[in-house]
């Protein structure tokens, strides 16, 4: 699957997710957009998962018609993810077109 890390999404988490296409925000020079508009970018460019720490996305944007499925980290901090990267690498391998998860990190 094709997908996108958004600004808060540590990038050492790619190396967990090799049989997955990821790019970053930032590679894309995507830096500066707000949270619609790289939802729209993402999905005029065919990623098929964003995965952002941004937990107050749901209440941000209208999600029930966008085809790009949601991964959502409750942490930005790399040890507590790294700690739970089976849980994060799970959630992304079963992401499906429009779906929205909240990844509870310990």
């Amino acid at each position: 699957m094709r997908i996108r890390f958004d600004q808060g999404t540590p990038v050492p988490l790619r190396q967990s997710l090799t049989h997955h296409e990821v790019t970053t925000a930032y590679e894309r020079n995507w830096s500066r957009l707000k949270n619609g508009e790289l939802l729209d970018a993402a999905e005029k460019q065919a990623f098929e998962i964003l995965v952002t720490t941004v937990a107050h996305l749901k209440y941000q944007q209208n999600l029930k018609s966008r085809r790009i499925a949601i991964d959502v980290l409750s942490t930005p901090s790399w040890p507590r993810i790294q700690r739970a990267v089976a849980q994060v690498v799970s959630a992304v391998d079963v992401a499906s077109e429009g779906s929205y998860t909240e990844v509870q990190i310990p």
